[in-house]
């Protein structure tokens, strides 16, 4: 899938959680349904690390081209080691490690850790972050080209900077579903954890699919590309998701966010 796809897809989704939250018993207050659906879009881009041409690798200018050719070539270097006879050979590290479920808990779960041991500015550095990759997937025309980047950078520094303040008011979500003393945002590395499988499962609709349960073998391969049946996958970019699902996305994130917030 294209950038635009994956950023609407995680929304959904996360606003999809906040659904089931809500009708499980536990509500998100509205705070956290806007920040997880914004953190949630936002890290639906990241799995593409791995890509030099991906959008993630234009969002902060020559630091994040710098870090998708490290973790291109790192991925790469997973691929080589761990391939088992029936994986093809490849030269590159695209949808390969940064593209499976174990990378997703991983990142997740540093996530969390990172906003309980360094604090709010921890706290903003990844709501930034990630309110940076969100603004450059949903509105990914009015984004584009090098010129806007200033704009985007102080667009989500702002953002950042309201959304944090907002949760950290008594009863605004610091303390979502973690209620005990020091866990105020550990639930920040939920978002991260479903965008990023979330990107996985929208790349195995593609012709390539995914090898999302890396490492675990199936058959003579350890990199399986999960996926429906051929005939049910399409190309990334093609008519099928910009005329078809992405309105699908739009829809069911409407559906969910009003259940979230319990207007239906």
């Amino acid at each position: 899938m294209m950038g635009p796809a994956h950023s609407l897809s995680g929304a959904a989704a996360w606003l999809g959680v906040g659904a089931a939250a809500a009708a499980a018993g536990q509500p998100m207050p509205w705070p956290v349904v806007l920040a997880g659906a914004l953190i949630c879009a936002g890290a639906a881009l990241a799995p593409d690390l791995d890509h030099k041409a991906a959008t993630i690798s234009r969002a902060f200018g020559p630091v994040s081209r710098w870090l998708c050719e490290i973790v291109d070539k790192l991925s790469y270097a997973v691929y080589k080691s761990t391939r088992k006879p029936g994986d093809p050979r490849r030269s590159g590290g695209h949808r390969t490690l940064t593209h499976t479920w174990l990378w997703a808990v991983m990142i997740g779960g540093g996530t969390s850790a990172l906003a309980i041991m360094g604090g709010r500015w921890a706290v903003l550095a990844i709501l930034f972050v990630h309110m940076v990759l969100a603004i450059e997937g949903l509105l990914w025309r009015a984004a584009r080209g090098s010129s806007s980047d200033i704009l985007v950078w102080l667009l989500a520094a702002a953002s950042a900077w309201i959304i944090a303040g907002v949760l950290d008011k008594p009863g605004n979500g610091a303390d979502w579903l973690f209620t005990d003393p020091g866990q105020e945002y550990l639930w920040l590395g939920l978002p991260i954890v479903l965008g990023a499988l979330v990107h996985d499962l929208g790349d195995a609709l593609t012709v390539s699919g995914c090898p999302v349960l890396w490492p675990i073998p199936i058959g003579r391969k350890r990199w399986y590309p999960i996926g429906p049946p051929k005939a049910m996958r399409f190309r990334a970019g093609s008519w099928v998701e910009l005329k078809v699902l992405m309105p699908v996305f739009m829809l069911l994130g409407g559906v969910g966010g009003a259940a979230a917030l319990n207007f239906i």
